[in-house]
Parts: C-alpha cells; sequence; structure tokens
C-alpha cells in the first residue's frame, strides 16, 4: 500500500491527536505539571527543545518512510 503525501499527513496529524488526547484524557494533571514546568524554563531552552522535538520527529519519519 502506498500512500500519497497529503495521506502521509493525515495520517500523521491524526496520530499527533490521537496521542495528545490520550494524555489529557488519562493523565491530565501528567499534562499541567509538564506545562508548568516547561513555563519555569528560560524561553531559550524552550525554543531549543522545540527544535530538538522537530529534528527528533523528521529523523524517526525518515527511516520510517
Amino acid at each position: 500500500m502506498t500512500l500519497s503525501p497529503a495521506e502521509i499527513v493525515f495520517v500523521m496529524l491524526a496520530g499527533a491527536l490521537i496521542l495528545e488526547g490520550l494524555a489529557y484524557g488519562l493523565a491530565p494533571s501528567l499534562v499541567e505539571r509538564m506545562l508548568e514546568a516547561l513555563a519555569a524554563l528560560p524561553e531559550d531552552a524552550r525554543r531549543t527543545l522545540g527544535a530538538l522535538t522537530a529534528v527528533t520527529g523528521l529523523i524517526l519519519l525518515w527511516f520510517a518512510l
């Protein structure tokens, strides 16, 4: 089965929404504590963490395809 680029994007978005929904549905207090911990980080650290997360996701996607 070969997916078009648009289908791949929709599958990725669906996966992200499923994971987000599970986190909020199963452990909302943990999500709140994580958000508080992120808010306590300096802006540069949050920016670096976001960039590293995005790059890691792209690398994993590249290996998966």
